[in-house]
């Protein structure tokens, strides 16, 4: 199957935006992502799957902790370009932004988030162009209870939203 055919079959699965933190003793960064999910109930366990080229990967193979966040549908595009087109590595996200930090050390971000679920990293999975990170839930807060999940479907088609090529590569 051609590279094309395969992606665009892709395009019709949804997927929400999401929100990942992690710090270390020098450090603490954010990138959204739109693969973020429940692995299981029971413990709860949850994974997230992040560029190799990304700074936020580096921080969070040194701490092992991360934090993902869901973001709300009416989430302003220069929120969305301050976390998913820079990198962490040359401009400082959390800059000016409304945070509070997790049980588990990460920084939350309290503007345009539903919700923060932490997590100890169990395991990696290593695949061609990301990691997949595998973590035990250790806490989860709820911040805003009545606010709607902002889907990748609702930013592309709704907010026409794009994803500039090499984006993946900075955060």
């Amino acid at each position: 199957m051609e590279q094309n055919l395969c992606l665009d079959g892709l395009r019709a699965w949804t997927y929400g935006l999401y929100l990942v933190s992690s710090y270390d003793e020098k450090h603490k960064n954010a990138l959204i992502v739109n693969t973020a999910f429940q692995v299981t109930a029971q413990p709860a366990q949850i994974a997230v799957s992040i560029n190799k080229n990304s700074f936020t990967r580096e921080i969070l193979l040194t701490s092992g902790k991360f934090a993902v966040m869901a973001l709300e549908e009416q989430t302003p595009f220069v929120f969305i370009g301050r976390f998913g087109f820079r990198s962490g590595r040359t401009f400082h996200k959390f800059e000016n932004m409304e945070i509070s930090v997790g049980k588990n050390g990460c920084p939350l971000l309290l503007q345009h988030t539903l919700s923060a679920v932490e997590a100890s990293v169990l395991r990696t999975v290593d695949l061609p162009t990301h990691t997949l990170f595998i973590g035990q839930v250790t806490n989860t807060q709820v911040f805003n209870p009545t606010g709607k999940p902002l889907t990748y479907e609702y930013y592309h088609n709704v907010l026409k939203g794009k994803t500039p090529v090499g984006a993946t590569h900075l955060s």
